[in-house]
């Protein structure tokens, strides 16, 4: 009869850090889910910050632009009113834009955000 020889394993941590360490240089770069799910929630809300800063900053010169109209350059002083309430509507309008924005694309983005949340939820 044959003899059977024990089976014999040797783990060496320091040797399988390394292998893990050399074989994560040539693996293409990995988000994790909680990068993903961050990067995502910033995605849902910065077109809407983007479009109302500018419609901000534009309205903002054309209010500007009217009042220079009504007080430096009196000739223009009712076109100047005109132009600072066409200023100050679009100034009005800006904050209704950005939140018409980012609730339609946080609306878009719900389905993958929530999964993501429920597989790091199960996780930990």
């Amino acid at each position: 009869m044959e003899e059977k020889k024990p089976f014999t394993y040797t783990y060496s941590a320091q040797q399988r850090e390394e292998i893990q360490r050399i074989r994560k240089k040539y693996l293409p770069p990995e988000e994790d889910k909680m990068a993903r799910l961050r990067r995502l929630d910033e995605s849902a809300a910065r077109p809407g910050r983007t479009a109302a800063i500018v419609l901000g900053v534009v309205s903002t010169l054309v209010f500007g632009v009217g009042m220079c109209c009504t007080l430096v350059w009196t000739a223009y002083f009712i076109p100047g009113i005109a132009i600072g309430l066409l200023g100050m509507a679009g100034m009005a309008c800006a904050l209704p834009l950005e939140r018409a924005i980012t609730a339609r694309r946080r609306k878009k983005l719900a389905p993958e955000i929530l999964r993501l949340s429920r597989e790091l939820m199960e996780e930990n």
